[in-house]
């Protein structure tokens, strides 16, 4: 059986956000330390998980999150 992957995956790490989204680790951290949305970001225990299809739209309409280089 295969591992799923972030295409898969309805929830996301931030570790498994950075890397999809090509976010800037910095940027993404101090983000995700404001953000409260329930529908962006849910609660596991003490970990923080990303929704991955409304975070996809949220980055749309603020791309500052993204890395300088990913935005060429």
């Amino acid at each position: 059986m295969q591992k799923a992957t972030p295409e898969d995956k309805e929830y996301l790490t931030p570790a498994e956000a950075i890397d999809f989204f090509v976010l800037s680790r910095r940027k993404f951290g101090v983000w995700i330390r404001k953000e409260n949305s329930p529908s962006l970001v849910a609660q596991y225990g003490k970990r923080k998980l990303i929704n991955r299809q409304a975070f996809a739209e949220y980055l749309n309409e603020h791309p500052e999150l993204r890395r300088r280089d990913s935005w060429e």
